[in-house]
């Protein structure tokens, strides 16, 4: 086995993302769509013929933030909703309970992913209303998820999720032609969805870096 092997070959783009060393520029944005298109909450598992997504889930905690009485959250303040789980591009999603048994070496990826993340998409840094404002949003997302998506009942949400947030009746987000209300997407159309969304709030916002050499050996 090689050591040294720390990255993941991305796909459509085929570039390398370095897991241990993560390069801002190293993916492109359909990249972190499929990535997340395919990465699935809630360990895999579902009461639907599909798991539920992380892409689909950023979209459905943006949407909770967005219709939220008062100011709405500003273009910036959006993509950095959703992106906050965009360190799990490489197709990993461990659940919560299981994240502090993992050691210090899984919490420097993710920490170093993270701020890839940041910098690649200029994130302003959280302030502790706002945070407060997304762990709610986020909170409520989960708890809707468990119910509707995976088949917790209200009483095991409350009490052995420890999620106190009453779940949401109607789905946030658009209900796509032929599906229902919390229905998990297909991977394609999940992908689609999250990038479109990406693609409005970076439009004309974001610097372009050209492809390195090194990137350029991998496509």
């Amino acid at each position: 086995m090689n050591a040294e092997r720390a990255w993941v070959r991305l796909s459509p783009s085929g570039r390398p993302l370095n897991l241990l060393e993560p390069d801002p520029w190293a993916w492109q944005d359909e990249d972190l769509a499929v990535g997340l298109s395919r990465t699935y909450r809630w360990g895999g598992h579902s009461a639907w013929d599909f798991p539920l997504s992380v892409a689909q889930h950023s979209l459905t905690v943006l949407a909770i933030r967005k219709a939220e009485a008062g100011p709405g959250p500003s273009k910036a303040e959006q993509l950095r909703e959703l992106l906050h789980d965009a360190d799990e591009v490489s197709s990993f999603d461990c659940i919560t309970p299981v994240k502090p048994h993992l050691g210090e070496g899984y919490a420097s990826v993710v920490q170093r992913l993270q701020a890839a993340i940041v910098a690649r998409y200029h994130l302003p840094a959280w302030t502790e209303e706002d945070y407060t404002c997304h762990k709610r949003a986020d909170r409520l997302a989960a708890a809707s998820e468990a119910l509707h998506v995976v088949g917790w009942s209200r009483h095991d949400i409350r009490h052995t999720l420890e999620i106190p947030a009453v779940p949401l009746g109607d789905d946030p987000l658009s209900v796509q032609n032929g599906m229902r209300p919390w229905q998990p997407w297909p991977p394609k159309l999940a992908a689609q969805l999250f990038l479109e969304e990406l693609n409005r709030l970076t439009a004309g916002a974001l610097p372009t870096a050209p492809i390195s050499p090194k990137e350029a050996a991998y496509a």
